[in-house]
């Protein structure tokens, strides 16, 4: 700990975990073929949404029989679409371990009121069980916990043989983690997270298996025409080669391909995954050496090489009243924020009072570890401040 203000910012000092940091020397410039002014349904708009599938399944390394859908209102827009249409023809099992796991669990049991349902939850910086899942069900899950830093730690858990469908929220997982497609059935993301794309558009991508239940089953409740992804009983392929259900945003297609294209450029998704853990090492070797800092996942095989979550351990800090320590937390954040040593890496409002730093692929480790002396400098002045005890 020092009192002494570091004397060098970051670089980029954006470690939000979405939107999250634009890639490595992104400027405006990088927009200026974007098809402005033109429809999405004309050839020029057709030929980038197209592209963009194509350069997604490239760098993800998504099967050729996958299908890959560019859809409205980011991960979660995605997410929905494959609850509400998919969702009800067998027993499902939620899983959830924070917050927008939690959510996803509240979308099934409340909203689509599906009674034969199994709720397996851990708290933050845990994992559920995943012995007890029941693959005879339909399985939704979160690859990578974005609230919590905990992620499964591989696809061991999930039965090749499964009757139901593997559903995998991946969204701050995809282009940092590798993906075990052959264990996935239906997978989501959005633009904004690992590769920090922009905002508002979302990815599903169907399994062969997937696909057959789209077309094999009805649900018994409308669907919004936004949701609608078959027609006849045959899927609407035009979705999975850029005809969007809605109109997209040409200037974020634009800048969704040039992140690809940078991510090609470096040596494709092996490249980014190594870009994402050596960020999180710098994050785990400052905490080895930092008394007052831990991970909110003790355990080393469930972490997150994205959203990167701590909590203070001080006692100083920990005997304060809850409400106190998350003050302290907020305000070792708005002390740093304000001196521009990085910006947006709070815990999550549901989380445990702490930090979650953006580690993926397109932050670099010399901000991150610019970062931690920032910490170091905002906790002892933290600390200072604080009432002596009597």
């Amino acid at each position: 700990m020092t009192n002494v203000m570091p004397g060098v910012r970051p670089a980029n000092p954006h470690f939000s975990s979405g939107p999250c940091a634009k890639r490595p020397g992104w400027t405006l410039q990088a927009l200026s073929d974007a098809a402005l002014g033109r429809s999405h349904r004309a050839k020029i708009g057709k030929v980038k949404l197209k592209a963009a599938i194509e350069l997604t399944r490239e760098v993800l390394q998504v099967p050729a029989d996958y299908k890959i859908g560019i859809v409205p209102a980011s991960d979660t827009g995605a997410i929905e679409m494959a609850l509400w249409s998919l969702l009800g023809a067998r027993p499902v099992t939620m899983l959830a371990w924070e917050s927008f796991g939690e959510g996803w669990v509240t979308d099934v049991v409340k909203q689509l009121k599906l009674k034969d349902t199994t709720v397996l939850k851990a708290p933050y910086g845990q994992l559920p069980d995943l012995t007890k899942v029941d693959w005879s069900n339909d399985v939704v899950f979160t690859w990578n916990g974005t609230t919590s830093g905990v992620r499964v730690p591989n696809s061991d858990w999930i039965k090749a043989d499964r009757e139901g469908l593997a559903i995998c929220d991946a969204t701050s997982a995809a282009f940092a983690q590798r993906l075990d497609w052959a264990k996935l059935d239906v997978v989501t993301f959005s633009w904004q997270k690992a590769l920090g794309g922009e905002a508002a558009h979302g990815v599903l991508v169907l399994s062969p298996r997937a696909v057959a239940r789209l077309e094999s089953y009805t649900p018994p409740w409308p669907l919004p025409k936004i949701f609608r992804m078959t027609k006849g009983g045959k899927l609407i392929d035009g979705i999975f080669v850029g005809e969007t259900i809605n109109t997209p945003s040409m200037l974020c297609v634009e800048d969704w391909i040039d992140t690809l294209s940078w991510a090609k450029s470096i040596g494709g998704l092996e490249a980014l995954i190594g870009r994402a853990d050596a960020n999180t090492k710098v994050i785990a070797d400052w905490v080895a050496k930092t008394p007052w800092a831990a991970f909110l996942a003790v355990d080393p095989a469930i972490r997150s090489n994205t959203s990167v979550c701590l909590v203070v351990t001080d006692p100083t800090v920990t005997a304060l009243a809850a409400d106190a320590q998350v003050a302290f937390a907020k305000g070792l954040v708005a002390a740093i924020e304000k001196e521009g040593g990085g910006f947006d890496f709070g815990h999550y409002r549901d989380a445990p009072p702490g930090l979650r730093i953006w580690c993926g692929a397109t932050v670099e480790a010399k901000d991150v570890e610019i970062l931690t002396r920032w910490l170091d400098w905002a906790f002892a002045k933290a600390k200072a401040a604080l009432p002596k005890a009597a």
